[in-house]
């Protein structure tokens, strides 16, 4: 079954903060890749997770300055499936003493590397992410759902199971939960379809400064709302890319890390939060407002900093409102006021709170999450180009799903 997979997550510990530090970050060719795909030039050839962690990863160690020998931790990370983590490793030419599959999305997996540093297990994990989605043909919603039972040839090509909670009622993709709950945030707030062009625009934005990026055109109200629903009220525009890619984060003792080839980026807290009960109700009438205030409010306490002490933000852009769910929800904004304020600019640099400041799952590449993080590592170390947060020492990224939310916070390791 193509289902996301399980994983424990490491209590919010103060014990456990700022022991580790990204060192490296390495991404594959998105917007390039996208770009091959579509076209499929003579010899062009499908990328692979293997082929595609191996480029993250080579880009990774570079980054850091490290060599091949400092890395003995391995982590993978699949949503649809990919070798063992010991044969990444032995392809890899890493001598991992630790090795382990690590979830996928951005939900848990960089707290476990950090718990296995932090009682011994290895002082240098490199955390590999990949999916290849697009050139895979896979397809979200309808009836492409996981069948969970004959075995089927399309099976690792098709949607997780934990989509369909709904699907007799015709819920069968993330993106027919965002729009009734933006129905429902429409009827309460007296707000349109234009009002939210301008969580998109702002994000296509960002990513047209970044050469790496999949969409890099200027974004207009007229392209937006003349655009195909994919479910009422939600617009193309609104829904995140499909694309192929990979991202690795070297991770470290961070008593290891201060004299690498950049500032290092220090992990310093994390949280997470979950519907028990009333799932529907949570969802559209209080758009996961308890579990974002339970789940960062754990994360900032374990890295012993304030929220207005967050400087930048990326947030799990699925859609367009989604994110407007949690930078209402964590507190950036009041209930309510979160398309105004995206629209009067106080989500790009100068404004409150920079988010998702290369382009996010809209418009940069839908990485699940993980190169949020990498963009989150570069504000910290000052390397963000055009949309840089002048002075950032704290950053905050959050990964939400339907039902619960994993925030996590960075802090500048100099700071």
């Amino acid at each position: 079954m193509a289902d996301y997979g399980a994983i424990t997550m490491p209590p919010s510990d103060r014990a456990l903060s700022r022991k580790t530090a990204i060192v490296g970050i390495g991404e594959t060719d998105y917007g390039a890749d996208y770009q091959a795909e579509r076209t499929r030039p003579e010899g062009w050839v499908p990328p692979t997770e293997e082929t595609l962690l191996t480029t993250a990863f080579e880009r990774a160690l570079a980054d850091s300055g490290l060599k091949r020998e400092d890395i003995d931790g391995i982590t993978t990370s699949f949503t649809y499936g990919g070798p063992p983590a010991d044969e990444v490793a032995k392809m890899l030419g890493v001598k991992a003493r630790f090795a382990q599959a690590n979830g996928n999305i951005m939900a848990g997996p960089l707290p476990v590397a950090c718990a296995a540093i932090a009682e011994g297990k290895a002082d240098t994990i490199a955390m590999l992410f990949a999916v290849a989605s697009r050139s895979a043909g896979r397809l979200f919603g309808g009836m492409t759902h996981s069948t969970g039972g004959t075995p089927d040839p399309d099976e690792e090509n098709r949607t997780p199971s934990s989509y369909y909670y709904y699907h007799p009622w015709g819920w069968s993709s993330q993106a027919a939960h965002w729009a009734l709950i933006f129905g429902h945030y429409q009827w309460k707030y007296g707000v349109g379809e234009e009002d939210l062009f301008h969580v998109a625009r702002q994000v296509r934005e960002h990513a047209m400064a970044q050469p790496n990026a999949v969409m890099r055109k200027e974004l207009t109200l007229e392209a937006y709302m003349g655009s195909r629903y994919i479910t009422r009220p939600l617009h193309l525009f609104d829904i995140c890319i499909v694309n192929d890619g990979a991202v690795c984060l070297i991770v470290r003792r961070a008593d290891l890390a201060r004299d690498l080839a950049h500032t290092p980026v220090d992990v310093a807290g994390w949280g997470h939060a979950k519907v028990k009960k009333n799932k529907m109700h949570v969802m559209v009438r209080e758009q996961l407002r308890p579990q974002l205030q339970e789940a960062s409010a754990q994360a900032l306490a374990m890295a012993g900093v304030s929220l207005a002490e967050v400087q930048h933000f990326e947030g799990y852009d699925a859609s367009s409102f989604h994110l407007i769910n949690q930078v209402e929800g964590i507190g950036f904004t009041e209930p309510g006021t979160g398309l105004a304020f995206c629209r009067d600019g106080q989500m790009t640099v100068g404004g409150r709170i920079p988010t998702n400041t290369s382009g996010g799952n809209l418009s940069q590449a839908y990485m699940q999450g993980w190169s949020q993080v990498a963009e989150a590592v570069r504000q910290l170390r000052g390397e963000a180009g055009q949309y840089q947060v002048p002075g950032a020492q704290v950053s905050m990224t959050n990964l939400a799903q339907t039902d619960q939310t994993h925030p996590i916070v960075f802090v500048r390791g100099d700071r």
